[in-house]
């Protein structure tokens, strides 16, 4: 039997009702055997994440302001945890350590960690598994860098020791035994390096959606959910704006060739997604995996007669944005012309300047600028090599009557970008899907 690593996110240890639940899930096979909490999330809209309580205690306390009262609604919401399931931990003192560090004046890292430290204590008490803190487990170089190598030693060496742990996401410790956080989300980091650490042959990450779908719902109407997906389709996605996991938390069992399974707390038994290694084999050819997509950039296209045969023109032009401190996103050419497409947060008001500087430094023809540009990625590993491909999709685009202003696709041909108008954003993202996933009805478009 394999060993899973399950890792709960804040929303399914929201309160006890969610604890319950999750007990259930990990009871359900026993090949769960390590499990890693986020702090608790919101129970409704109108309440508070805990860490954002947390936060604001530290920041109080740096402005020497009472957050007596906020650490109240922190404490009160542990302490009601443990009393509706029932258990006799005694959370007492470590509320009352935290709350005079925060006092004392602990760093931010510290306090914003205690939600997980918290959270990890009640559920391995409610489970019946070790406790294990991940600042013994987790470790930071001296310049604050994830230390890959130690922590896979000393994880490899401590979880065979116990054969069923909870282990608190989110942070682990510097080499002076100072606490250290991964950026937000970074519970979802934990549950990956856990998962390499102790090789398991799935990682599973619980939430409160029923894994990924095909597009964005605000946009599209009951789009259909990805059963699938490879890592390198996520990562097209994800630079996309698709709302997956923590970047960082993909690489630690991609490595390892450990897949991840995207579960939902609250539907447990619906499939959810897994995401896998790419092993060569196409996906139902011509088929999408998903459509992801962004607003808010703009398009600067530079001609030149002869650009082709000018050596250095490009590096000259890249050497301007550069210099300016701007990266770029996309770079289609032509024989004659050169586009830069670069997010509106790159240039703020720089863009005035780079034309200046374009145009002493390369000395075009012409420059033109595109403003309010939205890009949308349509990816798939079952669009490699397919004919009709990007027939059928700029087919879609002109039946609405929308206008591309820009193509670009990778030399793997498992996306294809089109920049469009902010305008016509939604509209392109609802063509494009229409186009590629039958339907029963006609769509709402």
């Amino acid at each position: 039997m394999g060993i899973k690593v399950a890792k709960f996110g804040g929303s399914s240890l929201a309160d006890a009702a969610q604890f319950r639940k999750v007990r259930a899930i990990v009871e359900a096979d026993p090949a769960r055997r390590y499990v890693i909490p986020s702090a608790p999330g919101k129970r409704d809209k109108h309440d508070h994440k805990i860490t954002d309580l947390l936060y604001k205690c530290h920041e109080l306390a740096q402005e020497k302001r009472p957050f007596g009262e906020v650490f109240a609604l922190v404490k009160k919401r542990y302490l009601t945890i443990c009393s509706e399931l029932g258990l006799s931990l005694d959370l007492i003192p470590d509320l009352t350590e935290i709350e005079a560090r925060i006092g004392a004046g602990a760093s931010a890292d510290y306090t914003a960690s205690r939600g997980e430290f918290l959270n990890g204590k009640i559920l391995a008490a409610y489970l019946g598994f070790t406790f294990l803190d991940a600042a013994t487990l987790i470790f930071f170089d001296a310049e604050g860098r994830f230390d890959a190598e130690k922590t896979q030693r000393v994880l490899s060496r401590e979880l065979a020791r116990y054969p069923r742990a909870v282990i608190p996401g989110f942070y682990g410790s510097t080499p002076e035994g100072h606490v250290r956080t991964f950026s937000r989300g970074g519970s979802d980091i934990t549950g990956a390096i856990v998962a390499r650490g102790i090789n398991a042959t799935l990682y599973e990450n619980w939430t409160d959606v029923p894994g990924f779908l095909m597009a964005d719902p605000r946009i599209v109407k009951n789009p259909k959910p990805i059963r699938e997906i490879t890592y390198r389709e996520l990562r097209e996605l994800a630079y996309m704006g698709a709302s997956v996991l923590h970047e960082e938390a993909i690489f630690p069992v991609r490595e390892a060739k450990i897949p991840i399974n995207i579960k939902n707390t609250n539907d447990p038994d619906a499939p959810g997604t897994l995401i896998v290694n790419d092993n060569g084999n196409l996906q139902t050819r011509g088929s999408i995996t998903g459509i992801a997509g962004l607003k808010g950039f703009t398009i600067i296209a530079v001609e030149k007669t002869l650009m082709h045969s000018e050596l250095g023109f490009g590096r000259k032009l890249l050497s301007v944005i550069e210099a300016h401190g701007i990266s770029f996103e996309h770079m289609p050419s032509g024989i004659a012309t050169i586009s830069l497409v670069i997010a509106d947060s790159q240039l703020n008001s720089k863009l005035d300047k780079v034309l200046v500087d374009i145009d002493r430094v390369c000395e075009p023809d012409s420059i033109e600028v595109f403003h309010d540009i939205a890009l949308i990625t349509t990816v798939g590993l079952g669009m490699a090599y397919t004919p009709g491909i990007a027939a059928k999709l700029f087919t879609a685009l002109a039946q609405g009557g929308i206008n591309v202003r820009m193509i670009d696709q990778g030399s793997s041909e498992i996306n294809i970008i089109v920049g469009i108008e902010n305008k016509d954003f939604e509209e392109a993202m609802r063509r494009i899907y229409y186009a590629f996933v039958p339907q029963t009805t006609e769509p709402e478009c």
